[in-house]
């Protein structure tokens, strides 16, 4: 490996393989086509990242091959999974040199405005990280130049199988040129994967980097399932939180909704929580990833799409507030805690409607559990299996000095509110004086009108009222509009 790849990792604490790197990197370094399959968490990105940048900065003798023009993609499922990549590719090439300027990685995904992406590609990139749709985009406008591609890498391709990426990758790597070397990276091989793999691999290497009797699961995460009421899951989810050892906490739900409504309820509550869907924005999203990376926030709550590549080694906890749709979505959920050899504690709430679902999940991974015990935010053994202080509440601080200032602003509002209804009755009391006028029989005039035409209008028919005043009511024109229906009686009172 070239020096400057081994100095870059050491700065970031890389020393040694996992075993997936270990198996891979031989292989991808001789440019060998290959099958990558491990569970998540096991240091799959470097193991195809470290070669690829070792053979497109050695390819041709030299660095002078490299003129800007992408000589390698990397395709992923999700946005999440694409600045992940991205990031990890640049901090490994840190040192690499392209005659006066470092190698360039560059990250494509949708979200952010074509124009910025275009003009990075107008400049000069050496390596292209992407989602399909966008990668798609950019090479039918011709703006991503994918004939020099050298290295082609699919990652999470059981990922995108299911997010219907499949024929987007298909016209991708028709683009690409046909001689190059293809790896292909997977948690799961499902059929379409396997047919993927055999039509655009040339007699790949299928590297598993585990027995193929071990457990899907890391064996270094703790798995709790609980059988929970919908509304007590909130509760329930306060208290875990509070558990003796916590750090950084992952929370999935199954829809969009459910996952702003918990990141809500628990900001409420006190706790530090950001959300991650797709509802919301890519800027707020990055955002959000952004503080649970750095420690602003230490919850996360998320879908199971929007945490795709959320790589965090730290992660404690996770916490399926929704049951999982099936038993490769459990996987990947738990997989985001007990990284990197780590230890890990994943609980899982399981509402009675949801319990045939899980007995599948159950069944598919053996894990024995099929009818989980029944447990509230007040049940003895949460707080003994979880750790949680015995004085836990639901809430972790009241906003009590929040409170006068909450009354403060309610005054002014009152007040506000009850200038707005003096208004309204300065005015109100001539529409209400109108319709009793007319309910009593005042001729010509309709519950429609205006509080100052009835009142000109009665002026008008009234023989005790002033001459002046009533002909100058009569001679205003917007009056003299409104009062057609009484036009006989208001010239007889003028006259």
């Amino acid at each position: 490996m070239r020096d400057e790849i081994v100095r870059a990792l050491n700065e970031i604490g890389i020393e040694r393989t996992f075993a997936i790197q270990e198996l891979t990197l031989p292989l991808a370094m001789a440019g060998d086509d290959l099958i990558g399959q491990a569970r998540t968490g096991m240091g799959k990105t470097f193991g195809f990242g470290v070669p690829l940048l070792h053979r497109i900065v050695t390819a041709a003798n030299g660095t002078a091959a490299l003129d800007g023009t992408p000589r390698a993609l990397i395709i992923v499922p999700t946005r999440e999974l694409c600045i992940q990549v991205a990031r990890d590719l640049e901090n490994a090439s840190k040192y690499l040199r392209v005659g006066d300027r470092g190698l360039q990685v560059l990250p494509i995904y949708g979200g952010r405005p074509y124009e910025t992406q275009i003009a990075a590609l107008q400049k000069g990139v050496d390596v292209v990280v992407g989602t399909p749709g966008r990668l798609l985009d950019l090479a039918n406008q011709s703006h991503l130049i994918l004939g020099k591609v050298g290295v082609l890498v699919l990652d999470e391709a059981d990922e995108m199988l299911d997010l219907g990426f499949l024929p987007d990758i298909e016209r991708l790597m028709g683009m690409v040129p046909d001689k190059r070397q293809t790896l292909l990276f997977s948690a799961t091989m499902p059929g379409p994967i396997i047919t993927l793999a055999r039509t655009f691999l040339t007699q790949p290497t299928h590297i598993r980097a585990e027995e193929a009797e071990s457990s899907a699961v890391h064996d270094r995460t703790s798995q709790h399932i609980y059988r929970a009421h919908a509304l007590d899951k909130a509760e329930m989810v306060a208290r875990v939180l509070q558990a003796e050892g916590r750090g950084a906490t992952m929370i999935f739900t199954r829809t969009k909704r459910t996952a702003q409504k918990v990141a809500d309820d628990l900001a409420e509550r006190g706790f530090s929580v950001g959300a991650v869907h797709g509802d919301l924005g890519q800027v707020a999203r990055e955002k959000a990833l952004k503080s649970f990376r750095n420690g602003k926030v230490d919850v996360l709550v998320a879908t199971d799409v929007a945490a795709r590549g959320i790589d965090i080694d730290d992660v404690t906890h996770v916490i399926n507030y929704q049951c999982p749709e099936d038993e490769k979505t459990y996987v990947h959920r738990i997989g985001r805690t007990g990284r990197a050899g780590r230890t890990g504690i994943a609980v899982t709430l399981v509402d009675w409607d949801d319990i045939p679902r899980w007995q599948l999940i159950d069944k598919a991974l053996s894990l024995g559990i099929p009818d989980p015990v029944e447990t509230y935010s007040s049940s003895p053994h949460l707080y003994e299996e979880m750790a949680i202080p015995a004085d836990a509440k639901g809430t972790v601080r009241k906003p009590k000095a929040a409170e006068p200032a909450a009354e403060k602003k309610s005054k002014p509002a009152a007040a506000a509110s009850s200038d707005s209804d003096s208004t309204e009755e300065s005015t109100a009391p001539k529409r209400t004086r109108t319709r009793r006028r007319t309910r009593s029989g005042d001729e010509g005039t309709g519950a429609t009108q205006s509080g100052v035409t009835a009142t000109a209008s009665a002026s008008a028919t009234a023989p005790a009222a002033t001459g002046d005043a009533a002909a100058d009511d009569a001679s205003k024109p917007r009056r003299r509009r409104r009062r057609r229906p009484v036009a006989a009686g208001a010239a007889t009172a003028a006259e």
